[in-house]
């Protein structure tokens, strides 16, 4: 791994690579990036985590932050995301093993998340867990966010598991350690426990109820058979799961060893070659009579897997957000140590009015994915519901142009692997496909918003209470509640959704004192100044303002 860089400095000119070549003069480079810090680096996530509660674990954040913003943490993302995991079927002697082999970075990441709370913080906190959850899902993203998957769905197991005080008070002790233990070997000899899920296969998709699986009772269990089309991070050592018992759809937990110790008849087909996400697995697999534990009554599958989905969903919310930060931070990097035209690129009115544009939507996904963690910690049950879904659905449709606009900052430097940017827009669309799609994300607040009578109108409550902080915003908010007086036509959900979403975002902008970022937020976003490209923006907007709050979040020049 590269040398960390000194505190305080540039690196020693012994470490410097060599930029008098034989050919040429290496320069008008930026300086190596070297050791950030990405909690004390970044103004609008301390403000958001004071302003939503969680002030109380700002020094453990710190320390989690400290520790991601070394060169030797993003050495280890960039050789895990190279290294992608390998299956192993079958040991040297031809018996069925089903395992993965991951890089030691992998395992390295892992063990940081783990110990610092990320799958725990949120149970284990007297206040403000979840907002702090969050902020570890926001700062690890920006490393290498395919360790995040497991760590996120350990999190959100331990709700989903309550549907059962015997198994709860067996696995949520182990999801809960900070202990990351790695070994293939039965839960109960283990030092900690992370938790996967297997739900979607072939035939249905996001719409479980079509699922094939069976599940026979067998003494104090059943026994699964059936396929699963995906499996999310294989070598955990449980995961939830749905099949259609004698009752119906029914959830049941499915541990890789049986009672006896014995590995579990569940069978890695094969690994997915994806897009992105690449340091994690996702395997396609066979339950072939797999030992399972029913979770809640038969029937009531759908009813108990969904508290997992829905704190995956806030996962999936705060993510983009991370994955904007991480884009936007490489684009400030380049843009303030190149130079075109005899000026530094961040010094043109043009490019600084696109890295303007790319901050505010950075800030505005973290502002509103930080303030529905709020609502999970405070147990408003109703706003956490539509508001993680809202934040979701923009958040991540917003992902993949945003960070295509800060790999163009870059120009050819942003497109090779060299940088993190080519890992980063491999991502960005992953959050909205996870968890629900964009038009399973819209029917669901749909029928939320038909079936719960206090749904809408706690929405319409929080929004106004922006009321009366910019003009733009009243308008825009007048509007969108004279358009749909009731629910909107199923063709109409996407524009329904986006409105209320934006102006969710912009409301938590405007009372949290972002001041020239709420202002742009809203003029460009609600008021239709400007254009529908990044950096598009008219005369009257405070670039400036917002590209201060930027560079101070960057730290002095290195």
């Amino acid at each position: 791994m590269l040398p960390p860089q000194p505190p305080g400095g540039p690196p020693l000119p012994s470490l410097r690579p060599r930029s008098d070549l034989a050919t040429h003069v290496v320069e008008n480079q930026p300086a190596p990036r070297g050791d950030g810090d990405l909690w004390a680096g970044d103004v609008a996530l301390r403000e958001a985590v004071a302003r939503e509660g969680g002030g109380a674990h700002a020094a453990a954040l710190g320390r989690l932050g400290a520790a991601l913003g070394r060169s030797d943490a993003r050495e280890a993302g960039r050789l895990a995301n190279r290294n992608p995991p390998e299956l192993r079927s079958f040991d040297r002697a031809g018996r069925r093993i089903d395992e993965v082999d991951y890089h030691p970075s992998y395992h390295e990441l892992m063990r940081l998340g783990v110990a610092a709370g990320y799958p725990s913080v949120a149970w284990t906190a007297p206040a403000g867990g979840h907002v702090a959850h969050a902020a570890m899902v926001y700062m690890m993203s920006q490393v290498e966010p395919g360790v995040c998957c497991p760590m996120t769905m350990t999190y959100a197991g331990v709700p989903a598991l309550a549907a059962d005080a015997a198994l709860a008070a067996e696995w949520v002790p182990r999801l809960l350690s900070k202990a990351y233990d790695p070994a293939s070997r039965p839960a109960p000899e283990k030092a900690g426990a992370t938790l996967g899920m297997a739900m979607t296969e072939k035939q249905g998709g996001s719409d479980v109820r079509a699922n094939a699986t069976r599940a026979v009772p067998d003494g104090a269990g059943y026994r699964l058979t059936g396929h699963k089309w995906f499996c999310s991070a294989p070598m955990s050592d449980a995961f939830l799961t749905l099949a259609q018992a004698p009752g119906g759809l029914t959830c049941f937990l499915v541990p890789r060893w049986t009672p006896e110790g014995a590995r579990n008849a569940i069978l890695l087909m094969r690994l997915k070659d994806k897009l992105g996400n690449r340091a994690n697995a996702s395997a396609e697999i066979e339950y072939d009579a797999a030992f399972a534990l029913r979770l809640g009554a038969e029937g009531e599958g759908v009813r108990r897997i969904i508290a997992m989905v829905h704190h995956t969903r806030l996962d999936t919310a705060m993510a983009p957000a991370g994955l904007m930060r991480g884009a936007l931070t490489e684009a400030l990097w380049w843009c303030r140590g190149r130079s075109a035209f005899q000026r530094r690129l961040i010094d043109q009115p043009l490019m600084a009015s696109v890295l303007a544009d790319l901050a505010v939507e950075t800030e505005a996904a973290l502002a509103l994915g930080l303030r529905v963690a709020r609502a999970f910690d405070e147990g408003d049950r109703v706003f956490a519901r539509t508001g993680v879904a809202l934040a979701k659905f923009l958040s991540n449709k917003r992902c993949p142009g945003m960070i295509y606009e800060a790999m163009e900052c870059l120009g050819g430097s942003g497109y090779v692997e060299d940088g993190p940017m080519p890992l980063y827009y491999r991502e960005a669309p992953l959050n909205s496909i996870w968890e629900g799609s964009g038009n399973v994300i819209c029917l669901d607040l749909l029928r939320t918003f038909g079936r719960e009578r206090d749904a809408m109108p706690r929405l319409v409550a929080d929004l106004e209470g922006a009321r009366g902080l910019d003009a733009t915003f009243d308008g825009a908010l007048d509007r969108t509640l004279d358009t749909w007086k009731g629910l909107p036509l199923e063709a109409e959900a996407r524009w329904f959704v986006e409105r209320l979403a934006v102006l969710l975002a912009a409301s938590v902008l405007l009372r949290g004192g972002a001041g020239p970022v709420a202002e742009a937020h809203v003029a460009t976003r609600l008021g239709g100044a400007g254009g529908r490209v990044a950096g598009a923006w008219p005369r009257g907007i405070d670039r400036a303002g917002v590209l201060a709050r930027c560079l101070q979040e960057e730290g002095p020049e290195r």
